[in-house]
């Protein structure tokens, strides 16, 4: 198979600044040294976040996770454990917001369940303001263009990984057994996730309208409410004001599942919403096209963006085939 790379340069010349395979291998590694040199102290905490007129009696044990990792800032998971253990891990993650989310359909059907909140958007009490850049801005994306991985990025992911290793220490769970799903900036994570945990139990993926996919071809494709203005830049305003576009784009290579995919060669279920401008269906499928595993997608006639009654039908199916 080419690399992916060289398929799209003749067309977007934005990827001769990507990272090589070499070095999103090296990434991996650098990730996964850090995460081990990182002492983590979490604690399940006594609340559900159910109260009188919201409850699940009969599914026991669900609870909330503080994490606190040295050097970072702490943050939350909701743990929601199989009624028959140990079991399978599926691990959510979050879209571009700070929301928490539960999914007791997929623990009915016999799986451990963590959905993990990075960088400390979203607690027990609801979204943290403070760490709002204006009305509807979270910054994870942002600093990744203006000040690399390292500001943005790089801790998002070392949270999930932290997260992660601890569920797989949970007598609970089946720590070869771990699977990553997600919507929008989830499904893209759910991507690198699958290529940071590339021979660590990952075993499949299912990505629902993944964002972070092809940068330079989801540029392309936005649509002019969403090219920016003077009063609510674009999210690649950076790119072309503040930071060198070679340095830039450089850095969205590093969370570009289209740089990830020699790493993801195990059982990948996409979707696309026909209809969705957010996270387009063209990028979508220039990532499924060079897939090199076994691979699924499924294009929602007259669907936008957001998590649907589809996806969560398929995932499940692709769980109970793969995970």
């Amino acid at each position: 198979m080419s690399n992916p790379t060289e398929v799209f340069l003749a067309a977007y010349p934005e990827f001769e600044h990507y990272p090589t395979s070499t070095e999103i291998d090296d990434l991996a590694d650098c990730l996964w040294a850090e995460t081990d040199d990182t002492q983590v102290v979490a604690e399940r905490l006594e609340t559900t976040g159910f109260g009188h007129a919201l409850a699940l009696p009969h599914m026991g044990g669900y609870t909330y996770v503080r994490f606190e990792p040295e050097g970072r800032s702490p943050f939350f998971g909701y743990w929601q454990p199989a009624p028959s253990q140990p079991a399978p891990l599926l691990v959510h993650t979050p879209g571009y917001g700070a929301r928490i989310s539960l999914h007791p359909d997929l623990v009915i059907q016999g799986y451990n369940v963590l959905h993990v909140n990075p960088l400390g958007y979203a607690t027990p009490d609801g979204a943290d303001e403070a760490k709002r850049r204006g009305a509807d801005d979270w910054p994870v994306f942002r600093d990744t263009v203006s000040g690399g991985l390292d500001e943005g990025y790089r801790p998002w992911l070392l949270d999930v990984m932290a997260a992660v290793t601890w569920a797989a220490e949970q007598p609970e769970v089946l720590a070869d057994r771990v699977s990553f799903f997600g919507t929008s900036q989830g499904g893209g994570a759910t991507l690198l996730l699958g290529s940071i945990f590339r021979g660590r139990g990952v075993r499949c993926l299912a990505a629902d309208e993944p964002w972070l996919v092809n940068f330079p071809l989801y540029r392309s494709q936005l649509p002019e409410w969403a090219q920016g203005s003077e009063d609510r830049p674009s999210l690649f305003d950076g790119i072309s004001r503040s930071v060198d576009p070679a340095i830039a784009w450089r850095r969205l290579g590093m969370i570009d599942a289209i740089a990830h995919v020699h790493r993801l060669d195990l059982p990948v279920m996409l979707t696309a919403g026909s209809e969705d401008v957010t996270c387009p269906e063209p990028s979508i499928r220039s990532l499924y096209d060079v897939l090199p595993g076994t691979r699924s997608l499924t294009v929602l006639k007259g669907e936008g963006h957001g998590y649907t009654a589809e996806f969560a039908h398929l995932a499940a199916s692709w769980f109970r085939l793969y995970a």
